[in-house]
């Protein structure tokens, strides 16, 4: 299901999506270019609140920690 969205951009930015993109093309090549940003944004949430994966990458890098206090200077 699609959803209309009016948006309001310079009209320089709109000459230059319809000059590159063309007429009837612009909202599929907007929707290309922030799908990508809305899935990962989402990944990310839900793995934050994942507590058990939380946990466990908080040990792992308090562990990297200590590995880098050991390095020679």
């Amino acid at each position: 299901m699609q959803k209309t969205l009016a948006i309001k951009v310079d009209e320089k930015v709109y000459e230059g999506l319809y000059s590159m993109v063309g007429r009837g093309q612009i909202s599929q090549f907007i929707e290309e270019l922030i799908r990508p940003h809305i899935f990962i944004q989402a990944a990310y949430r839900q793995m934050a609140h994942d507590e058990v994966r939380e946990s466990e990458a908080l040990e792992w890098s308090e562990a990297l920690i200590g590995d880098v206090s050991n390095e020679p200077r």
